[in-house]
């Protein structure tokens, strides 16, 4: 069987692999794995095929007996959220997230508005690789209707997770740079609607991504870092291709890590809690920790990825959790990465507070990160692995082997994990010296190529 989900969906070039034919098959098996009729959600990106992609889904599906309620372009979580309230089996997102522009992709959702188990994944991968295409008689058909109620929804569902009085009181600018993503429809109409003055950047949505790349580095958010202090904001909120995630500048336009307003955030729903779990995947910074055990709260680390992350938030009734890149998950609301609950949820506590993000932030234990990757093939992974466990484990401290190998050693500890969607392994480093953090991603780095030199591996290129 052939593995087409990596660690969120499916995600290939378009007109390589990502073409047509393709995604009517994976359509068709998706359809198979339901009893028709069954109601299925189907929602876009903004990229350049996936409006054509969507139409290709909808109506695989309709014509294997299923009815399909069309949400049309939206946020992931926006989609998410409105599964179980459209009354659907599953949904199938049309996005490639933080991608390049020549990638798109498949995302399937569980009717609990989760992403689909590994199960189900396995389930259509089998009906893929069979060709299977299911169809019924003419009398049998589904139908595709369009639901444009999906946006509202959402938003009213987060503002009431906030204090919108107390935001609108506060009569806060904010700079929302949109990406040119899916966000448009939905976290301009938000912050408009908790009395926010919004200055919009990159509000147009183009999936070839012209204002800035998908993916919201601190080096792709050089703009709304300058307009930020300009326009007198309170703070910048910028998202990804299709806002599941919220990246955060300051009012003096200082990027905030994504480790930073996870800490923050998860100190903050402990002390409002005076207990709870917070759960966080093994890349996450020392700095949970630090922050909430002192307030009664404890950590529960999972491997790499949302889908991991909010099941394991599930499993132990975690009061929030999410990844340090942007990726929160607030689970009163629903138990998904995103970016406009994130953006409501930060206004939230600054108006609470009454007080600016970088105060909030000073309060959060600060660790130097340094993250480092080095090309090895897939067929090696668990070989290196095996070899770099061995070789840290009579160094550390202690180690553990939740996804890939985290060794604490003297001053900080050092992570060697394979990434799921691509043939490298990624290492992250931290302490609280610099100098400290960037030896140990020199050490991880030494022993990974370490690895693959005994091993006998082509020499990696630069990835």
């Amino acid at each position: 069987m052939t593995r087409w989900f990596g660690t969120n969906g499916i995600r290939e070039v378009v007109g390589r692999t990502l073409t047509a034919p393709f995604v009517t098959r994976v359509a068709a098996a998706i359809g198979s794995v339901l009893p028709p009729p069954a109601t299925v959600a189907v929602g876009r990106d903004g990229r350049t095929s996936s409006p054509a992609f969507s139409r290709i889904v909808a109506s695989t599906l309709a014509l294997a007996g299923h009815r399909v309620v069309d949400l049309g372009l939206l946020p992931t979580p926006a989609i998410q959220y409105n599964v179980p309230r459209v009354g659907a089996k599953m949904a199938v997102i049309v996005t490639a997230s933080h991608n390049p522009p020549e990638f798109n992709g498949l995302k399937c959702i569980g009717e609990d508005g989760l992403e689909a188990t590994r199960e189900t994944e396995e389930a259509i991968e089998t009906a893929v690789d069979r060709g299977v295409t299911p169809s019924v008689p003419y009398t049998r058909v589904g139908s595709v209707l369009e639901d444009h109620a999906g946006a509202d929804r959402y938003l009213a569902g987060i503002e009431q997770q906030v204090d919108a009085e107390r935001i609108r009181s506060r009569r806060l600018t904010v700079a929302l740079d949109c990406g040119n993503g899916a966000s448009i429809p939905t976290s301009p109409v938000l912050l408009s609607r908790l009395g926010c003055r919004v200055v919009s950047l990159n509000a147009q949505v183009d999936g070839t991504f012209p204002g800035r790349p998908s993916e919201p580095t601190e080096s792709a958010l050089a703009d709304l870092c300058r307009v930020v202090p300009t326009v007198g904001a309170a703070l910048g909120v910028a998202h990804d291709g299709d806002a599941d995630r919220a990246v955060f500048v300051d009012a003096a336009g200082r990027y905030v890590p994504g480790e930073q307003m996870l800490t923050l955030h998860a100190r903050e729903a402990v002390a409002r809690h005076h207990s709870g779990t917070i759960v966080v995947p093994v890349t996450a910074s020392q700095a949970v920790e630090d922050c909430v055990r002192p307030l009664g709260g404890s950590v529960v680390y999972t491997r790499v990825g949302s889908p991991t992350v909010t099941r394991a938030m599930r499993e132990h009734r975690a009061i929030f959790g999410g990844e340090d890149n942007g990726g929160l998950i607030f689970p009163s609301f629903q138990l998904a990465r995103d970016g406009a609950m994130s953006a409501a949820a930060t206004l939230d506590l600054l108006a609470r507070t009454e007080r600016p993000l970088a105060d909030l932030l000073g309060e959060v234990p600060r660790y130097a990160l340094v993250r480092e990757k080095v090309a090895c093939p897939v067929e090696y992974r668990d070989r290196v692995i095996g070899r770099v466990a061995q070789a840290m484990g009579s160094s550390a401290e202690r180690t553990e082997t939740i996804d890939g190998v985290k060794a604490f050693l003297d001053g900080g500890w050092v992570l060697l994990r394979p990434s799921g969607t691509e043939p490298i392994f990624r290492i992250s480093a931290e302490s609280k010296d610099a100098a400290r953090a960037r030896a140990l991603a020199d050490l991880g780095l030494e022993q990974v190529r370490r690895a693959l030199a005994e091993l006998g591996a082509p020499t990696p290129s630069k990835p």
